[in-house]
């Protein structure tokens, strides 16, 4: 589980970027982190989760269009 302090630093930072249209100074201080659980590494754009989110998603049928392969 992401630190609160990072997951509220990051949310700031993209409301500052996204929402309010401002350029941020040092943009490479921006990176992605995972909607649900907040982890920062292993992160998958498509979808805006990390690979362990995705996994329990996709395993209960949560995600449109996507299903464990099997063969």
């Amino acid at each position: 589980m992401a630190r609160a302090a990072l997951k509220s630093k990051q949310a700031k930072m993209y409301e500052k970027r996204f929402s309010e249209g401002k350029a941020l100074k040092q943009p490479t201080k921006y990176y992605n982190r995972c909607r649900l659980c907040g982890r920062s590494k292993a992160y998958v754009r498509d979808f805006g989760i990390c690979r362990v989110c995705l996994r329990r998603y996709a395993r209960e049928g949560l995600i449109m269009g996507l299903k464990k392969a099997s063969w």
